[in-house]
Order: C-alpha cells, then structure tokens, then sequence
C-alpha cells in the first residue's frame, strides 16, 4: 500500500476582502487536529473570491503567506487559486503547487473559464501534473475544466493517479457536476478531490471519490475539512486488472483501432457545434433552440364544441 493523506478544506469565501489570513488559520487547525495530513486543497478562488478586479501580479505577498505556511506544516499545498494578471493585462484563473519546502513547484491556469458567465478571463494553455517523490503523480484542473473529459484524459494519460480538482460552484448544477466528478473517477481510473467553498465561494457539498468511483466523503453546505488517505497502490491495481477486475478503461483507449476526427478542427466533423450558435448570455423570455412552426389561420384546426349542442344553449364562450 502507498498512503498519502489529502485535507480538502471547505470555507466561507468573502468576496470583498482578502481570505488568506482565513485560510491559513484553518490549515493551521486542520494540521493540529489531523497532523498526519501530507497534503490540503483549498476552493478555487478561496484567497479573494471571484471578482476580477482583485487580480494580482504573479509574484504577491498572498502567495509568500502560503509559502512560509507550507514551510511551517510541512505539508504540499494548493491555496486554491486566484486572479493573477500579466504585464499585457491578460488575467488568468491560477492555481499554485507549494512543497513542504515552500517552494512552488507548479502552477496551473484554467482552461475553461466558464463562459459566458467568466467574462475576461485568459483561458490557459498548459496541462498541469507534478510528482510527490516516492508516492505518486498528481493533476490539477479547476472547476469548469472537469465538463470536459479531454482535460483529465489528457491528464492521466500523463500519468496523474489523483485529480486535484478546486472549484466554486454556487449555482443549481452542483449536483450534475458532483455526478460528473464520480464518472471521471470511474472513466479514469483516478481519484478525484473535488473542494468547492461557501458563500461567494459557492454551495459546498465537496467530495473525495475513489477510482471505483465510490464516494468517500461528501461535505454538506457548512464549513469542513476532511483529510482522506488515499491508496496509490489501488490506483495501479486498477488500472491494470480493471475497475472490479472488469472494465480497463485506459488501456482499451491506448488500444483503439481509431481516432476521432472531431478533434481536427479543419475536418469538418464538428459541423453540427457551428449551428448552435454564438457561446452568449441567456436572455429574458429567449426562446434560441426552439422551433416554433406557426401555423397559418387557414390550416389551422378549428376550434370544437366544448358541450353537445342539445346542452350548448344559454351558454356563452364555451366554443
């Protein structure tokens, strides 16, 4: 068995001053109570919430905080993330990897920032793994990012065994996307640490799922911390005799007889997606995707008699 034991830390985020001192006071407790916690995962965004206009420069005195309480626990850390804004004013949704050294040793921007809604945000490029020296290779995406499957297949093709997977979700598909969290386990064959926050950092309800995709942990809507040992051996077992000793999901798709050519844009099989239309804000009463087929006065049935006639007499507006 190779243990390695994961804090996710589920809390009220103000979206109008800083959280960090917040954070930091948490992980200090949760070390306390769970000193044999090895690693803790926050909420994306945690540090200042989600307004954009609190975006700052890639090195802050925020991430110096996180680095000297990593330092001090000993522990791996990923604050979450936070707005970090560039010297051409692109501004990134960015997650940090933070050593037991206090050093960062990854980082990671959002690939799908969620559109339409996430406006003004850089989408990312770059796929994020690292390496815990004698455990196991770890993934980061955030939050939107885990709608589309082809960030964690690329991510475990690239040998992630754990998903880290911050988010802030406040809205009514939390519960679509927690289902989404234990079919990635599943059609991965990872574990997926899914930490979402609280107020302007969302609903709660974080989970920790195996790769059987069985839930070890779900959080309600208070604030939580919950450190789960993880098995990286039962990651590999896995991945090699299949989920159960059935499907192996990984080495079928490394063993496909074909590609997709949805991926090649030039290739037209995408033909279908340009018909849905510009990626827009709903509007009040739209009715964009509905067909509506207006039929004209003279096709169209005429109305019956609601009563009989030999009952229809002395009654009005019954036609």
């Amino acid at each position: 068995m190779t243990p390695f034991a994961i804090a996710g830390i589920q809390q009220y985020v103000n979206p109008l001053q800083s959280n960090v001192d917040g954070m930091i006071h948490r992980l200090d407790v949760c070390l306390a109570r769970f000193p044999w916690t090895q690693m803790v995962l926050f909420s994306e965004l945690a540090p200042f919430g989600p307004l954009n206009k609190f975006a700052l420069p890639d090195e802050n005195e925020a991430l110096d905080k996180f680095r000297e309480a990593a330092r001090r626990n000993g522990i791996w850390l990923v604050p979450g993330s936070m707005f970090i804004k560039n010297e051409a004013g692109e501004i990134r949704n960015t997650s940090f990897v933070i050593d037991p050294d206090g050093e960062i040793v990854a980082r990671y921007s959002k690939m799908f920032p969620f559109r339409p809604y996430e406006q003004g945000i850089t989408a990312g490029t770059d796929f994020c793994v690292f390496d815990v020296p004698e455990v196991g290779r770890f993934g980061l995406s955030i939050c939107y990012d885990i709608w589309f499957p082809e960030t964690t297949r690329q991510l475990t093709s690239m040998g992630a065994e754990v998903l880290l997977h911050p988010v802030l979700t406040g809205t009514t598909d939390r519960d679509a996307e927690l289902a989404i969290a234990r079919a990635t386990a599943a059609q991965f064959q990872c574990y997926v640490i899914d930490v979402n926050g609280l107020g302007a950092g969302g609903v709660g309800k974080s989970c920790v799922v195996d790769p059987s995709s069985m839930v070890l942990h779900q959080s309600g809507g208070q604030e939580d911390m919950f450190p789960i040992e993880v098995d990286f051996d039962m990651v590999r077992r896995q991945r090699e005799t299949g989920l159960k000793g059935l499907g192996q999901v990984l080495k079928s798709f490394r063993d496909r007889s074909n590609d997709f050519p949805v991926y090649d844009r030039a290739a037209g099989a995408d033909a279908y997606l340009h018909t849905l239309g510009p990626l827009e804000m709903p509007q009040k009463g739209s009715r964009t995707g509905i067909r509506v087929d207006v039929e004209s006065e003279a096709e169209a049935p005429q109305p019956k008699d609601v009563y009989p006639p030999q009952h229809a007499e002395g009654l009005t507006g019954t036609r």
